[in-house]
Formats: structure tokens, C-alpha cells, sequence
């Protein structure tokens, strides 16, 4: 019983122990990946494959073909390669060998499928210190006997640039120091500089916008400039005139110069009567226009006369506005009969009758300035007593000037 309980334990861990090298040999599913690299300098079999930084495959093959070198990698199955990936070669570091980086990571998109072929143009490889010294040597020989210094050139330029800095360090220093005062200045104002050069794009961006009218004004300024070109000599010649004027005036005013003074105090004192009598000028101003459009209406170009309505006479006529300064001027027994026999009738009448004419009467002064009675009525008898007066015949006045000056008609 016991020899077929060991004959049991031992089938169990035969048949595991196959499993597990069936397993060890077969290993996860992957997939591949050939990249052509120029050089593939450190890359060797079972070097890593990397995205990210994060290994996810190795080199399982290094191959040299031609001037190319052909490098087969496999990765995890699980992980996804775009379409257009790169392959690069990153150099060593403190804690890792070289290993191929494939990059960008997948992000969407078409993915690389199994065996796929990364071509020459879309890999790199890192240069190496040979490559270094190689581009220093060939530098050097182009600076040296054979290069650039063939006819001493090189040194010339470095003799001259030692003689021009010998002496000048401190300039020099001083120079340098400025330069990044200068530059800090500028940084510390580089908002205004900004807004300066915005204020700029907004000036130029209006005058692209005003395109039509810069042209017409310059199109103008250079019609005026052509004007003046060709006036040249007529201009010349105003200046020259002008030039001997000045000197003239500048001669009359040295040689009058207390006239001018005085003339000029003068002339403020005016200025100064206009100032104060503002007013009455505006207002002069603003009435002698209308005064002269009445004395345009007033004229008569029949009579050449001014014609004009008044009441300069009240309510009396002309007649006994002449006997009232007759009365007034000279003596009783020189006064015409004619102005007594108006005053009688005037009296008569009962019509408006002067003070003077009153006076001749012997009638007292009236106490209104004015006898305001009217006319007596018709077919009324002649007070008794009365002096008999002949009958006037009717006469219509004109009482305007022209009408005064022509008489009566």
C-alpha cells in the first residue's frame, strides 16, 4: 500500500515538471520588429527594447548588411506599436547599457503588425567619440598650415585682436557691464516695450486700413512739392525779397523805436476802451445793419431825397410850428398877420393850438400842454364876439421829409 502511495507522488511530480519545461521552452507569446540602424555600436543579442523607459521586449538579432545594420527584436503580444514608430538608439548611462527606445507610445491610431519593418529614414543612432575627435581633427586642419592659416591669416587675426584688447580690459569690463545694465533695463521694461510695439501694430494696422486716403494725401503732397519744384525761382526770389525787408524793418524799427513805443502804448490804450466798451460796440454791431438796410428803404431815387414818417411836429402842423418859433423869436408887431389869422381859426375850430399861439391871443397856457378839444359841430353858430376869419381852403400835407421839402400839393 505504501509502495503505491510513492509510485503516485512520484507520477504527480514527473508529470509537473514536464509542464514546467514545456512552458520554460515555449515562453509568453511576443512579436517582431527589424529595424535598419546605420551603426549599432553596444547593441548586441538580448540587449532591452524600450518604451518609455519601460522595457517591454529585447534584441534577439544583430546583423550586418552592407553599410546598414539589420537589428530583430521581439516585444510583449499585449502591447500595441504605431504604424510610423521610430527606433533609436540611446546611449549608456550611469545604470544601464545602450538599448533601443521605441518611440512616440501608442496612442490610437494604426498599429505596427507582427514582423514589421522600421526602414533606415526613421531611425538614429547616438554619435560617438570618434566621430567627436574626427570633426575636431578636420577642424583643426582647416585652421591650420593647410586651412584657413595657409598664408597667416589666423594669426594675423590673432595677433591684431590682441594688440586692439591689450590695454582695455577694464574698458572692456566696463563695456560688458553697461551692456547688461542695459540689457536688465530693458527686461525690467519689457511691458512697455510690448505695449510700444502693440501701440505700433495698432498705428500700422490703421494705416492699412486707411490705405486709400495715405495714398491720396501723399499723391497730393507730391502735386504740391512738384508745384513748388517748379516755382523754385519765383520762390527763391520772395525769399531773397523778403530777406532784404526784414532787414529794412529790422533797421526802421531800431532807428523809430521810441515812436513805436509810444504808438504802441497808444494803440493799448484803444484796445483797452474797446475792451471796456464791449457791449455798446457789440451792440452797435448788431443794430448797424438794420439802420442801413431803413436808410436803403428810406431812400427815394425820384426825389433823391430821404423819405421817412415822424412825429417830430406832435400834433401840430408845420404852419404853427413856424409861427411858434416866430413867437418865441421875434417881436409881436413883427409877426406876419397870417400866423394870427391860424391861431383865430385854430381857436375857432377847437383844434390842438401851441402855447405861443395861445400866448398871441392873449388866451392863458393850456394846462394839458395841448388844447385836446375836438372841432365844434357841424352847422354850430360862431361863438359871439368872435373875430370873423375867411375861410381856409382845405390843403393836404404830406408830412413826410420829401413831402416838407417838395410844399404842398
Amino acid at each position: 500500500m505504501r509502495s503505491r502511495r510513492l509510485v503516485a507522488i512520484v507520477a504527480v511530480l514527473a508529470v509537473a515538471a514536464a509542464a514546467a519545461v514545456v512552458v520554460a521552452v515555449r515562453g509568453e507569446p511576443q512579436r517582431r520588429l527589424v529595424a535598419h540602424f546605420s551603426r549599432a555600436v553596444g547593441i548586441h543579442e538580448g540587449s532591452s527594447v524600450r518604451v518609455l523607459g519601460v522595457r517591454i521586449g529585447t534584441v534577439v538579432s544583430v546583423t550586418p548588411q552592407g553599410r546598414t545594420v539589420r537589428v530583430e527584436m521581439r516585444y510583449d503580444a499585449d502591447r500595441r506599436i504605431p504604424a510610423g514608430v521610430q527606433a533609436l538608439i540611446i546611449p549608456p548611462s550611469v545604470v544601464s547599457d545602450r538599448y533601443v527606445q521605441l518611440a512616440p507610445a501608442y496612442n490610437g491610431g494604426a498599429a505596427l503588425p507582427d514582423g514589421g519593418d522600421v526602414p533606415l529614414e526613421r531611425t538614429a543612432a547616438p554619435m560617438e567619440i570618434d566621430d567627436i575627435y574626427r570633426a575636431l581633427d578636420e577642424f583643426n586642419k582647416a585652421l591650420g598650415p593647410e586651412g584657413a592659416n595657409a598664408d597667416g591669416a589666423l594669426k594675423d587675426l590673432v595677433a591684431a585682436g590682441r594688440a586692439n584688447l591689450e590695454g582695455n580690459g577694464e574698458a572692456l569690463h566696463a563695456t560688458l557691464g553697461d551692456l547688461a545694465r542695459a540689457l536688465s533695463t530693458v527686461a525690467d521694461g519689457r511691458q512697455d516695450l510690448f505695449g510700444t510695439v502693440a501701440n505700433l501694430q495698432l498705428f500700422t494696422t490703421a494705416l492699412a486700413q486707411s490705405d486709400q486716403q495715405v495714398r491720396a494725401f501723399n499723391q497730393q503732397l507730391a502735386t504740391v512739392a512738384g508745384q513748388l519744384a517748379g516755382e523754385r525761382d519765383e520762390l527763391a526770389a520772395a525769399l531773397r525779397s523778403l530777406a532784404t525787408a526784414l532787414a529794412d524793418i529790422t533797421t526802421f524799427i531800431k532807428e523809430n523805436r521810441d515812436a513805436l513805443r509810444s504808438d504802441v502804448d497808444a494803440l493799448a490804450d484803444v484796445t483797452g476802451i474797446l475792451v471796456r466798451q464791449q457791449k455798446a460796440i457789440i451792440e452797435i454791431l448788431d443794430l448797424t445793419p438794420l439802420a442801413v438796410s431803413n436808410l436803403n428803404l428810406a431812400y427815394n431815387a425820384r426825389s433823391g431825397t430821404l423819405d421817412t414818417r415822424d412825429n417830430a411836429l406832435g400834433p401840430y402842423d408845420p404852419a404853427s410850428y413856424v409861427c411858434s418859433l416866430m413867437v418865441d423869436l421875434v417881436p409881436t408887431q413883427q409877426i406876419p398877420k397870417e400866423c394870427l389869422a391860424l391861431a383865430q381859426t385854430l381857436n375857432v375850430k377847437k383844434l390842438p393850438m401851441t402855447d405861443q399861439l395861445r400866448k398871441l391871443l392873449g388866451l392863458p397856457a393850456a394846462t394839458g400842454g395841448a388844447d385836446a378839444a375836438g372841432p365844434p359841430p357841424t352847422g354850430a353858430p360862431a361863438q359871439s364876439g368872435a373875430p370873423v376869419v375867411p375861410q381856409l381852403p382845405e390843403v393836404v400835407q404830406d408830412l413826410t421829409v420829401g413831402g416838407i421839402l417838395r410844399g404842398t400839393r
